[in-house]
């Protein structure tokens, strides 16, 4: 067979290991119980996912792949929460982390809750405490309005309501 149709025998690319949500440099990673569990989680998955890496000897370069990715995420991983503050949400009428507060723009009602970065899902309505909506909300109370400035622009936005759902 022609030495074209065969797999290359050169060296491999570098793999691509999947950065994490950035944390500003020197903030602490604040983070929700459930946050805290979601990374302890992430954790043990990827313990066991290199357990079935190690354990796979069909391929010894996809094999020495996948365990460079796992230990580079499982080093990430532990950089993070290395810098985990975990916040236990208190009942409060002001804008903090933790909060679910809806507001409302000329666009209409939004709902958000402000959580540690490694939780934030824009889709699901969980903000990263270091998000620009975050910041503006920050420290209001229902009745106030404040301004968000995002990328977009700014919007004024009236805060209608402060829940802490999980609060102790």
């Amino acid at each position: 067979m022609s030495r074209a149709f065969t797999k290359d025998e050169g060296p491999d690319e570098p793999p691509v290991i999947p950065p994490r949500a950035p944390l500003p440099e020197g903030v602490a990673n604040y983070v929700t119980p459930r946050g805290l569990a979601q990374l302890h989680a992430e954790q043990e998955a990827l313990a066991a996912e290199k357990t079935e890496a190690d354990a796979d000897h069909e391929d010894e370069r996809e094999r020495s792949r996948r365990l460079i990715v796992v230990s580079a995420r499982q080093t990430l991983l532990a950089e993070r929460l290395a810098r985990v503050q975990l916040v236990e949400p208190r009942a409060s009428d002001t804008v903090r982390f933790g909060a679910t507060v809806t507001y409302r723009t000329d666009d209409g009602e939004t709902t958000v809750t402000i959580v540690g970065v490694d939780e934030a899902d824009a889709a699901a309505g969980l903000v990263a405490f270091t998000a620009p909506v975050a910041r503006a909300l920050t420290g209001s109370k229902a009745g106030d309005t404040v301004t968000i400035t995002a990328a977009g622009g700014s919007d004024r936005a009236e805060i209608l309501t402060v829940v802490y759902a999980d609060a102790v």
